[in-house]
Order: C-alpha cells, then structure tokens, then sequence
C-alpha cells in the first residue's frame, strides 16, 4: 500500500470514527429514556422542594413509563446536591429539582461556592412560584407582626429566627432591615429541622416555604403572623401579608426549577421539558399547588435561563439591601 493510499485510509477512520461518535449522543437521545431518573434534591425529605419532586416526578414517571427515583442531598445550603448533579453524566438520568437557592441566592450569601449555577447546568423547566409565611408557636405571646416587631424593638439582638434555606434567611434579613430590628438568624440545613426546634422553642420565629409551613398552621402546631408575598395566599387567606401587617413594600417569594448537568443533549432536554409540561398540567400537580397556593409557572429552557438571569440581579439587590455579608 503505498504511503498516499494509506493515509488516505487512515482519513477515513478517522472521518468514520468521529461520524460514529456524533451519532452516538443521538441515539442514546433517540432511546432516552431506558432506565430510571432520578431527580437530586438540595434540602431534607419533607421540605416543599421535596413534596414538589414527589408529586412531579410521579407525574413524569408515568408520562416516561420509568421510575423515578428522588435523591434528598440536604445540607450545606445546597452545595452537596449542586455539585453531586454538576458532576454527573449529562445524560438526562440525573435530573436536579431545586430552587431560587442554588441557582440565584447562594452566590451573594457566600464568597466561595464551589459550582457555577450557570455554566454548570442546562435548563430544562421553570415549575412554579410561591411564598413564604412567618411561623411563630401557637403559645408564642406574639398574636400579630406588630407585637413581634414590638417585641423586637423593646429587646434589640434577643429574638431570634430559624432558616432552612436561603429564601427563609433572606426573607428574614430583609424583615430585619426593612422594619428596622435587631434580630439574629439561625441557621439550619433545612426547613423541617428548623420547624421542629421552632415547635420545641429552640427559637422565637421563621420563615418557611407554603408546602412546609401549611400544614403545621392547618394542623395547629404553629401559628402564621403573615405570609412573605404580594398577595395573601389562598390556602390561609384570613393571614396577611407583611406589607399589610405594616412593613411596607416588603415581598419575598422563591421558585422551583429543573436542572440538568451542562452539556445535555437538545434532544433529552426537550423530552424532559416536555415530560415536565404535561406534570404540571396533570391534576395531582394542579391539586398540590392549589392545597399550597402555589403558582404553576411552567416554560421553556429558554424562559427558564431568562428568568434565572433576571432573578439573580433581583436578589443581589435584595441581598445587598438587607445588609447581608457573604459567609
């Protein structure tokens, strides 16, 4: 074989080997999905972003005929979970459902986190918005806001609030600033502790998402003084908001996303969104958000890396109004 008819050959290895290896991704995309997916969530079993991935990913493993498995990676304000999904084969089987924390506030609340909450993932769906409501215990001496912010103004640096994640604390610090109070935060590795050492008065009050707070108010464990948004929320509209309990303007409300690891392909990002779409419409989804007046908010990967822009310039300013120094 003379030395041109060789390398010639040897082109054409080449040229196979990398049409082979394009084609590849596509075929998995083609056959995706084959085995279970399993959806990582940052906080503890029990937290809203919790009962959302159950709920949804119920609803997707019957649009996508596998199981769906939920992975709770709690701690660490979310570092562990975001840095388990942003190392993992970006093959659409590990799926992350989380929040506002990971994907907006955490790079304002510490000088170091070990993830890039936008080059280390692919958006696949916006999924709903909600708020938060402030949770005091049902024997507390405190029956409105006014009587809390009274108390705290009367006692500067004595009362102190419990948070689970970075919404709860920033909810919190925002309260602090725009009424004016010496309060200290404490921090917790998720909302469901936080409850349980609030109902066993550890400390004095906290903010905890719709889903998780809901039911302890329903179920008489804790009693709401005010919910964090702009408008009351339905399953407890006899609690007003803040800004109607008198800290004018305040509003604070979180969201729920999926994620992918970076470097998906368009394919199984498109069956997943789409898998998603039809979640949020099913009826059990509906149900839930409406039980936790929570707003069904679902889009596209587009929208949804939009949306997560925007947001992080809001919560900086937040941030940084509150008067909030990285850790």
């Amino acid at each position: 074989m003379t030395f041109r008819a060789s390398r010639r050959s040897a082109t054409t290895a080449l040229m196979l080997s990398a049409a082979l290896a394009m084609a590849a991704p596509l075929a998995r995309a083609q056959d995706y999905p084959a085995k279970p997916i399993t959806l990582v969530v940052p906080f503890a079993a029990g937290s809203g972003t919790d009962q959302s991935a159950r709920v949804y990913g119920q609803a997707v493993s019957d649009d996508m005929k596998v199981p769906v498995v939920v992975d709770n990676k709690g701690g660490a304000s979310g570092f562990i979970a975001a840095q388990y999904v942003a190392k993992a084969p970006p093959d659409g089987y590990t799926v992350f459902i989380t929040t506002n924390t990971t994907q907006v506030a955490n790079p304002y609340l510490f000088k170091t986190v070990p993830y890039d909450p936008v080059k280390d993932f692919t958006p696949i769906a916006l999924l709903a918005k909600g708020q938060m409501l402030l949770l005091v215990r049902p024997d507390a001496p405190y029956k409105t806001l006014a009587d809390l912010l009274a108390a705290a103004k009367k006692t500067p640096g004595k009362l102190n609030f419990g948070s689970g994640s970075s919404s709860s604390q920033v909810a919190g610090e925002l309260l602090k600033q725009m009424a004016g109070v010496d309060i200290t935060n404490v921090p917790y590795k998720s909302n469901p502790q936080a409850i349980t050492d609030l109902i066993g008065g550890q400390f004095d009050f906290m903010f905890a998402d719709a889903p998780t707070a809901v039911p302890q108010v329903q179920g008489g464990k804790l009693r709401a003084l005010a919910t964090s948004g702009a408008k009351r929320l339905a399953a407890a509209p006899e609690v007003p908001t803040v800004a109607e309990a008198g800290v004018k303007g305040y509003d604070m409300s979180y969201w729920f996303a999926v994620y992918g690891p970076a470097g998906m392909p368009p394919a199984v990002v498109k069956r997943l969104n789409a898998a998603f779409g039809k979640a949020s419409a099913s009826p059990e989804v509906q149900a839930f958000q409406a039980k936790t007046s929570g707003e069904v908010a679902f889009g596209t990967p587009e929208e949804l890396a939009h949306f997560q822009a925007a947001d992080m310039k809001k919560w900086e300013r937040v941030i940084r109004a509150a008067g909030i120094e990285p850790q």
